[in-house]
């Protein structure tokens, strides 16, 4: 390292594209790269990715932001951040991957897990790992995989396959071989015990996927390893791994227990902090990995919208509403009715009611509807999906949120926040860098290269662009989320 002051770079490997970014120590971004890449949809329910196009993507997004300020050398340490649940198997041999990885909003294992939920083994997972019986997660993803050619299963046997999450693909390949992830992803596999974090053998007997085959489970900040020759001519530690929404809980300094955030990417994602405790929801929460430092795990409660973003993509692409997600809020604002309700469950609903098998649907169209309406109906959905997790949440604690921290491409949209501070009853405050994942990632790789002594160290680095008070009365909240629910109820299955 030279004299100069170094970077933290942080990738962020997402559902959509991956981005890199270089970092100050004082959390300023220096230098920021972003390529998109393909989506693969084999038939209804499925989802998929090329990972050796992602792993392009990292290649090409790192590199120019190495560049871009100065060389390795500059560089200090990497964090990775990811889609958490999103699946990748591959040739110890070669790191070449086996298929496609299967993302995270894929249903191919739905009817496998709604079994389970329906049985005693349903119990035994959502106590031990804190998750819902779900294809969401990566358990029968891994499972698939593994079935989906003759040879794989005896290839695992003999130790020549690798199975992960896209943090650990992405550090093998990084690394040249290093098979390892960290707490907050392996609690996403609906593998992983998360009280005594370590897989758990009953769940890999379960679903039949072998333990030699799935990496070590480290801290969140932790020494992995060192990049190879390859990807720069400097060795750089990679001292930070995270799960996207758990990096964007970090991102938005989110340490203090009952303090929770909301991140609106591909879909909307609620995390409150629960510290050591690791409650077990009534209301189809989920119970995860903050984040895990020293060995110690510091536990959150999730809601999950599985359709955010994609409501926007969907609108834009399929409808052709408006060519870019900028158009939306003047749309939005253009719409003076409150007729038009769209439930975006184009692949199921997540929480409080999982239910995989719902659809989209839109109501209340009548030969006036315009655009504008619909535009609103899909951003307004975003905020009653929101507005539900919070009840969830606050039923399971006991402790109404005082304050939603939000992040992420939709929360630029200040109607959009207008509207869930209305519809929620809560504050919503909004920092001035939004992607706080990226961030959160860098944060925890300062933190694994010991730049940084302990996390609350970062505090100051999280500043406020604004704060959105709830401008409606109780009678108008009440009114229009029991249009919402009713909306909802039409569309579930279960």
């Amino acid at each position: 390292m030279t004299g100069q002051s170094p970077y933290l770079l942080a990738i962020d490997q997402g559902t959509t594209s991956t981005r890199a970014v270089a970092f100050t120590l004082e959390g300023k971004p220096a230098a920021v790269r972003q390529i998109p890449f393909k989506q693969i949809y084999p038939r209804d329910g499925w989802v998929e990715h090329d990972a050796e196009e992602i792993w392009t993507t990292v290649e090409n997004t790192v590199g120019a932001v190495i560049a871009d300020v100065g060389g390795a050398e500059r560089v200090a340490a990497i964090g990775i951040t990811n889609q958490r649940e999103t699946t990748v198997l591959w040739d110890r041999a070669t790191g070449a991957p086996i298929g496609h990885a299967i993302v995270w909003q894929d249903r191919r294992g739905a009817d496998t897990c709604q079994k389970l939920r329906d049985s005693e083994q349903g119990e035994i997972i959502q106590y031990r790992t804190g998750l819902i019986p779900d294809s969401y997660f990566s358990a029968t993803k891994i499972q698939w995989l593994l079935n989906s050619q003759p040879d794989l299963r005896d290839r695992a046997a003999r130790g020549e396959l690798a199975c992960g999450t896209i943090d650990s693909f992405l550090l093998w390949r990084l690394t040249g071989g290093v098979h390892a992830t960290d707490a907050t992803n392996a609690s996403r596999t609906m593998l992983f015990d998360i009280h005594k974090q370590d897989w758990d053998a009953d769940l890999l007997n379960m679903f039949d996927v072998p333990k030699d085959v799935l990496p070590t489970v480290d801290d969140t900040a932790f020494a992995y390893g060192e990049t190879h020759s390859d990807l720069s001519d400097a060795k750089i530690p990679v001292t930070a791994l995270v799960g996207d929404q758990q990096g964007a809980l970090v991102g938005q300094a989110c340490f203090e227990t009952g303090m929770a955030k909301s991140t609106f990417g591909t879909g909307a994602f609620v995390l409150a902090n629960t510290g050591a405790e690791a409650p077990q929801s009534k209301h189809n929460l989920l119970t995860t990995v903050g984040y895990r430092l020293g060995g110690e795990p510091a536990y959150a409660v999730e809601g999950s919208v599985f359709n955010a973003g994609t409501t926007v993509q969907w609108m834009r692409d399929e409808l052709s509403l408006f060519a870019s997600a900028n158009e939306t809020l003047a749309l939005a604002e253009q719409s003076e009715r409150d007729a038009v309700m769209f439930v975006p469950a184009f692949t199921g609903l997540g929480a409080p009611h999982w239910d995989p098998d719902a659809r989209g649907a839109l109501f209340g169209l009548t030969r006036d509807t315009t655009k504008a309406d619909v535009v609103r109906a899909g951003i307004e959905a975003v905020c009653f999906q929101t507005a539900d997790l919070l009840d969830a949440m606050t039923s399971d604690t006991g402790q109404p949120l005082t304050l939603l921290r939000v992040d992420g491409g939709m929360a630029a949209n200040d109607w959009m926040l207008q509207r869930l501070a209305d519809i929620t009853g809560v504050p919503v405050e909004r920092p001035d860098y939004l992607e706080t994942t990226v961030l959160g990632a860098a944060l925890m790789a300062g933190v694994g290269a010991g730049l940084f002594s302990t996390l609350t160290d970062t505090d100051a680095f999280r500043t406020v662009d604004r704060l959105f008070e709830p401008g409606r009365s109780e009678d108008w909240r009440a009114a229009r989320r029991g249009v919402w629910q009713d909306a909802v109820a039409r569309v579930l299955t279960q």
